[in-house]
């Protein structure tokens, strides 16, 4: 049994035991980057979430977020959608090829996190209350791909002042409608470029993921309304 001390004294073996009953298991869901992984991972690593990763999954090869996992001494595994389809796969014949190899993590939650694809009921149904999701706009705005960009062209066009990002359940196959946990609001900068606000965007997704992540293992709900708990980016 390691020893885990608080700076003086030993903490007792049973207090260690406890720490680690509570310790949950994630399973990180990406498609590029990583660079929402790598902050849930970095807040594992300083115990801001009293979880850990214990397994990535990719739907393309060759992405940076692989490389990420790796360093960090985390299982990774490539599940490639492209190929999948071009061997004439189904969405539903790959979400229950991913599902078998999520379920052999024994995730506590599973994050998507850049996952660039929606999942099924052949996957959902297996992970009822498991699944949550990182998306870059407000609720009920800009839905599916390309958030960012949308929400920018919308601004340059004056229909909109600010954008942002969610935390949110996954309970089914609708495109970011599910109940959400938390919220940050990102509002615009005068003369700003799609590059720079792209920037602000992952900074603010970065301190939104680990109080959504923690709301979510402690069992929140959610809210289909306004009363999710929000932040505001610094301007």
């Amino acid at each position: 049994m390691p020893a885990l001390w608080d700076g003086s004294n030993r903490v007792r073996e049973s207090d260690w035991n406890e720490r680690v009953s509570k310790v949950k298991r994630l399973t990180i869901l990406i498609s590029g980057n990583g660079s929402n992984l790598e902050a849930l991972i970095e807040a594992c690593g300083t115990h801001r979430l009293q979880a850990e990763v214990g397994l990535v999954i990719s739907s393309k090869a060759a992405v940076f977020g692989l490389e990420r996992a790796r360093r960090h001494g985390i299982p990774a595994k490539v599940l490639s959608w492209s190929e999948h389809r071009a061997c004439g796969g189904s969405r539903s014949t790959y979400d229950q090829q991913l599902a078998r190899c999520v379920a052999a993590s024994q995730p506590d939650l599973i994050v998507l996190a850049g996952w660039l694809r929606i999942l099924t009921r052949f996957f959902l149904d297996r992970f009822p209350g498991k699944v949550v999701n990182l998306h870059p706009a407000l609720p009920g705005a800009f839905p599916g791909l390309h958030a960012i960009e949308r929400a920018y062209t919308a601004w340059r066009e004056g229909t909109i002042r600010e954008t942002g990002a969610m935390v949110h359940w996954v309970p089914d196959e609708g495109v970011d409608t599910g109940p959400v946990l938390r919220v940050v609001r990102v509002p615009f900068r005068e003369g700003e470029t799609l590059e720079g606000l792209t920037e602000r965007m992952h900074a603010a997704e970065h301190g939104l993921l680990v109080p959504a992540i923690a709301a979510a293992l402690a069992g929140e709900a959610g809210s289909l309304g306004p009363s999710a708990a929000e932040a505001r980016a610094a301007h």
